[in-house]
């Protein structure tokens, strides 16, 4: 199979969709991998090392789009790219669809094969392609969060962790999930008092279990809710509901009954916000305020660490897109089932559920769009 590898070309995005080493097993496998000039250099990988891979370096993404089978993006396609996809092109990348209405109808005029990484979901509930991102968005929030925190940055001045004789900030962690548990290991880490909030009871016995003793897990509930938000000096929203947008669970009443100098991170902004004066902000321009609350909401947080971020999401990635460019999607598909969830849409069908409640879009199970 001609696999392409491209440039990222939305806004302060660094990572690429994969490593000079994934490329090489790529290419020993039997496969073509085109590779855009330039596409690795903002996480350090440079056009050397892609063509010393195997890779075939090209310079316009519009002839990887024509050439390959299947093309490889970390986030979704841009408005420039969407007349490039071909009917039958498999794109896989992080889609998000549920917050994306324009690029929804746009990919559905395409009738090309919509592989999101966010929704592939194994026998047991996990996500495992966005793991390590949401490892790496639960501990950068926390890195965030503390940065402004200080003063010189808008915060309230507080350390997050004290010191001796100086209480540590209150953390509030919305769901216990991957970005969850790894942002508030984080916080525990650095001496924080942290809440942990979810809706299931085997996880928060799991997480009392096996989190730290500085960090609470609560069942969530609107009251819990609203008591933990007028006492957090920080909130971390970490709630995910696959391939759907995300619940408000955090009112702009709520904000209002927030400390000055407060800091809320919305990890959750990718797939609309968990709070209601959540809005979408760039790495260049990352924070705005609301009622004397900082507000970060960067919808790519991993883009700031390309080298550990790309690392970390071929060696997720690789196996499923091996699988594809060997056997073709439909074998994949058998070979590894959690692939069918992934299928967001399929040759101008929705079969996402969450995808077609999202816009009110007629649903069609992916048996009737792919298999018949």
């Amino acid at each position: 199979m001609i696999v392409g590898i491209l440039k990222e070309i939305k806004h302060q995005e660094n990572r690429v969709a994969m490593t000079p080493a994934g490329v090489e097993i790529m290419v020993a496998n039997g496969h073509s991998v085109l590779v855009e000039k330039n596409a690795g250099a903002a996480s350090g990988f440079d056009d050397e090392s892609y063509a010393g891979a195997g890779a075939r370096l090209v310079g316009n993404p519009a002839d990887i789009f024509a050439d390959a089978e299947m093309v490889m993006h970390v986030k979704e396609p841009q408005p420039s790219e969407y007349d490039l996809i071909r009917e039958d092109q498999i794109v896989f990348t992080y889609f998000h669809f549920a917050a994306y209405e324009q690029l929804t109808h746009a990919f559905i005029r395409t009738r090309g094969i919509a592989l999101a990484y966010e929704t592939i979901e194994d026998n047991n509930g996990g996500l495992p392609l966005l793991i390590p991102m949401s490892e790496v968005a639960g501990r950068m929030a926390v890195q965030e969060a503390a940065r402004y925190l200080e003063r010189t940055h808008g915060g309230r001045g507080i350390l997050l962790g004290g010191v001796t004789g100086v209480p540590p900030a209150r953390v509030l962690v919305l769901g216990g999930g991957t970005v969850g548990t790894n942002a508030a290991l984080m916080a525990c880490g650095l001496g924080a008092q942290v809440d942990l909030i979810d809706t299931r009871l085997d996880r928060l016995r799991y997480l009392s279990a096996t989190m730290p003793k500085n960090c609470v897990p609560i069942m969530s509930s609107p009251a819990i809710i609203r008591q933990k938000v007028s006492e957090a000096d920080v909130i971390i929203g970490a709630v995910l509901l696959p391939g759907a947008k995300t619940p408000k669970l955090i009112t702009r009443e709520m904000v209002k009954t927030m400390k000055t100098g407060s800091v809320i991170v919305d990890v959750a902004i990718d797939q609309g916000g968990c709070i209601e004066t959540s809005r979408p902000t760039t790495h260049d321009d990352p924070v705005y305020e609301i009622d004397g609350v900082l507000h970060y909401c960067v919808s790519n947080m991993p883009g700031a660490v390309p080298m550990t971020s790309t690392i970390a999401l071929t060696n997720a990635t690789l196996p499923y897109a091996l699988a594809i460019a060997s056997n073709g999607l439909l074998e994949a598909v058998r070979e590894f089932p959690e692939m069918q969830k992934g299928l967001n849409i399929v040759r101008g069908h929705v079969t996402c559920k969450g995808v077609a409640e999202a816009f009110d879009l007629d649903y069609t199970p992916v048996e009737k769009s792919f298999y018949e």
